[in-house]
């Protein structure tokens, strides 16, 4: 009697160890990276303000201490074509870099590697040279100065302010309009 009692009991508790230990196979995305990304994020040190300078040390330092755990990103937040951006805070209606088409390029006085090509290639260099990625912080729309000018859309007959939707801002950032990909030149 006491021998089926305990039979029972180890089959009842291996059948529950299986359902407690039992899931659905791995979703796909699994495979995709073994960890999420790991790395550096200027905003969370220097907010809109970072420079040059800062992001290397920084990856100098992942590189050197920290790539060998996983970590491999080096991530370069907003505001990287203000000038004179210092904070966490935005000036409003800063005048940003921007080319004679409206891209946005880095601000050479913050990121003088960046001046010759007015890209942000010798960085990305740099960083691939140290077995690092890195990563670039795009803000969506289209930069308020350019509907202003009314600067021309590369490629096409239209300008800024023919693709601008100026109803969809940023409440955060004044730094662009939104941009009504319904029309032309969008």
């Amino acid at each position: 009697m006491k021998l089926i009692f305990f039979r029972r009991i180890f089959i009842l508790a291996g059948l529950l160890a299986g359902l407690l230990t039992a899931r659905a196979a791995n979703p796909a995305y699994w495979s995709w990276a073994q960890t999420p990304p790991m790395g550096w994020n200027s905003w969370d040190c220097y907010g809109a303000g970072v420079w040059q300078t800062d992001a290397l040390a920084n990856a100098d330092y992942m590189a050197t201490n920290l790539e060998s755990h996983g970590w491999n990103l080096i991530t370069i937040d907003i505001q990287w074509y203000e000038p004179l951006a210092h904070t966490t805070e935005y000036r409003k209606g800063a005048i940003l870099e921007t080319d004679a088409n409206g891209r946005l390029l880095p601000a050479p006085n913050r990121f003088p590697m960046t001046a010759k090509t007015h890209s942000f290639k010798p960085i990305a260099d740099y960083l691939h040279a140290r077995g690092l990625k890195f990563g670039l912080h795009l803000m969506r729309g289209i930069p308020r100065q350019c509907v202003d000018s009314n600067t021309p859309i590369l490629g096409t007959p239209y300008h800024a302010a023919d693709i601008a939707d100026k109803q969809n801002v940023c409440f955060w950032n004044t730094d662009m309009y939104g941009v009504d990909m319904s029309k032309p030149g969008a």
